[in-house]
C-alpha cells in the first residue's frame, strides 16, 4: 500500500502500469495515509474492546477479500491511465487498503509484547516484529512488480491473500492476550517449575 503501489500508478502505460504524474499520485497517497493515521486508534479500542486474536482474525479475512478484489479496483481498464485516472476510486482503494493497515497496527502494538515473558519481551517483540517485516514487507514490493509485468495487477491481490491466508493460520495459533497481565507473564521454563 506505500512503496509498491507508488510503483505502480506511476510506472510507464506501455508496460501495464498506471503513467500518473508522480507529484499527483504522492498528493493521493498522502490522503490515504490519513486513513492509516485514523484506524490505528479505532483497532486499538477494538482490540481492547472484542480481543486482540478476533480483531487480527477479522481484519486479515478483510485483507483476504481486499487482495481478491485487486483486479477489479486496480486494472488499467477500470482506473484508468495518466490524465484519465479514475481519482475518485483510487481514493477509495487506497482509503480501503490504508485503513486495513491501520486496523493491523493497534492489536500488534499490543499483541507482540504480551507473547513473551517480562526478561525478554523487548528481544522477542522487537526480533519478532523485524524479522517479519524483512520477510514480508522487504520484498514484497519487487514480487509485486514482478507479478504484474509477468502476468496483470490482480496477481498481487492474489499474493496478499496468499500471506493473508498464512497470517491467519498464524493467529489461529496464537493465545488471546487481551487479558494478561504483563507482570506475570512467565516463560516456560518458569511455568514448568512453578508446575513441580
Amino acid at each position: 500500500m506505500t512503496t509498491w503501489i507508488l510503483s505502480y500508478a506511476i510506472g510507464k502505460r506501455e508496460s501495464g502500469f498506471l503513467g500518473v504524474p508522480y507529484s499527483e499520485f504522492l498528493v493521493l497517497q498522502l490522503l490515504g495515509i490519513l486513513f492509516f493515521a485514523a484506524f490505528v486508534p479505532v483497532s486499538g479500542w477494538l482490540a481492547d474492546r472484542f480481543g486482540r486474536k478476533p480483531t487480527l482474525l477479522v481484519v486479515t479475512g478483510l485483507m483476504v477479500a481486499f487482495g481478491l478484489s485487486f483486479g477489479l479496483w486496480l486494472s488499467p481498464d477500470s482506473m484508468g491511465q495518466g490524465a484519465e485516472l479514475n481519482v475518485p476510486s483510487m481514493i477509495a482503494f487506497l482509503a480501503v487498503g490504508m485503513a486495513l493497515m491501520g486496523l493491523t497496527f493497534g492489536p500488534m502494538s499490543a499483541v507482540l509484547p504480551e507473547l513473551f515473558p517480562t526478561n525478554t519481551r523487548y528481544t522477542g517483540s522487537g526480533i519478532a516484529y523485524n524479522v517479519s517485516s524483512i520477510i514480508g514487507a522487504a520484498v514484497t514490493p519487487f514480487i509485486a512488480a514482478w507479478l504484474v509485468q509477468r502476468f496483470d495487477v490482480a496477481w498481487v491481490g492474489y499474493y496478499l491473500a496468499a500471506a493473508s491466508l498464512v497470517t491467519l493460520a498464524a493467529l489461529a495459533l496464537t493465545p488471546e492476550t487481551r487479558h494478561t497481565d504483563l507482570h506475570t507473564v512467565s516463560s516456560a521454563r518458569e511455568r514448568r517449575a512453578a508446575a513441580r
